[in-house]
């Protein structure tokens, strides 16, 4: 018999089920979500549970309309982020706690603006792109020349640029989807003399000893050596390698979001531009001005990603002659 101040062994707390927000972890992962989302869902579901103070399986939609209008009342969250929430407390009711939630009419929601993007023009974009350098101007140069979301172009390896095709294969995008988009004529010298550089940081890692990058799903499982290979490694590699400091293991990641971040909004600044542009904003250049050189919209569509039509649409408002093809009447006195 154990004594009242004797620990628990390793199988008594083996026995223990997980805690709740492991048991959804992992059930995100068993589906293949994003990280990202992971972590988000998580926070929002200790939010949820902070807000309450009990056990999700003992409440209901009662409970949830109320944390929802808490947040679009109190909080003044945006839409966008009060239907997050809601999604990260679907997702744990009906895949973690096992019980669909009924109704949810009552709930208050956050109101939606409708707002248009931000567009560049041709000459914003130059001058901000003349305000980067080196790697920062070929990222910058990508997200603009292929309508490339930040993520996609760090997340790019080596074997998805194709020179000869000159085509990028955006692997795993929104949504879980690949799709394929054009690779600039005008890059192509630059992304090869860079393809050295890194090729040579590659051969140099692998002579240490490391030169291995993390591989999605279950790759790493299956093709053990291939993390390893030149053709996996990342376009855009961290300056310096990463160290694991229970293993020792060393490796290089993709350069994180908040370098480029910074660099652009710096661009920004130094280009005496007032407009509120980031990264994404280049993107949004990328389907505008391809609009305005007459290419078909649905061809846009797919070179975007964009799962409906009407998202991609929203661009027609900078169009010379307006969303509607109308001229203004004073332009004809």
């Amino acid at each position: 018999m154990r004594h009242g101040g004797e620990k628990t062994t390793q199988a008594e707390r083996a026995e223990k089920p997980p805690k709740l927000l492991d048991q959804m972890r992992e059930s995100m992962r068993v589906r293949h979500y994003r990280k990202r989302t992971e972590e988000t869902y998580c926070q929002w579901v200790r939010r949820y549970i902070l807000f309450q103070k009990r056990h999700p399986k003992d409440m209901g939609e009662e409970e949830i309309n109320a944390f929802l209008t808490h947040l679009a009342v109190k909080d003044k969250v945006s839409a966008s982020t009060q239907n997050q929430a809601l999604s990260a407390i679907l997702y744990l009711y009906r895949y973690v706690i096992g019980r669909d939630v009924g109704d949810l009419g009552n709930v208050i929601r956050a109101r939606r603006p409708k707002r248009l993007p931000v567009v560049m023009t041709r000459e914003e974009v130059k001058l901000v792109l003349d305000q980067l350098s080196d790697e920062k101007w070929l990222m910058a140069s990508l997200l603009y020349g292929s309508g490339l979301r930040l993520m996609e172009c760090l997340r790019l390896r080596v074997q998805d640029l194709d020179f000869s095709s000159k085509e990028i294969l955006v692997r795993d995008g929104k949504g879980g989807k690949d799709r394929r988009t054009m690779l600039p004529q005008a890059l192509i010298p630059v992304l090869r003399d860079h393809s050295l550089r890194i090729k040579h940081i590659h051969e140099k890692d692998l002579a240490d000893g490391w030169g291995r990058v993390e591989l999605t799903g279950a790759l790493e499982r299956k093709y053990p050596n291939a993390s390893a290979e030149w053709r996996w490694q990342w376009v855009f590699p961290q300056e310096n390698r990463w160290k694991n400091k229970t293993t020792g293991d060393e490796g290089r990641h993709h350069v994180h979001e908040s370098i480029l971040q910074k660099a652009v909004k710096a661009a920004v600044y130094k280009a005496g531009i007032v407009k509120r542009v980031g990264c994404h904003t280049f993107r949004y250049a990328f389907a505008t001005h391809l609009l305005m050189n007459g290419y078909d919209i649905r061809t846009i569509q797919e070179l975007m990603g964009h799962k409906d039509l009407n998202t991609t649409m929203i661009y027609t408002h900078v169009l010379n002659k307006g969303g509607k093809g109308v001229s203004s009447p004073l332009d004809g006195l």
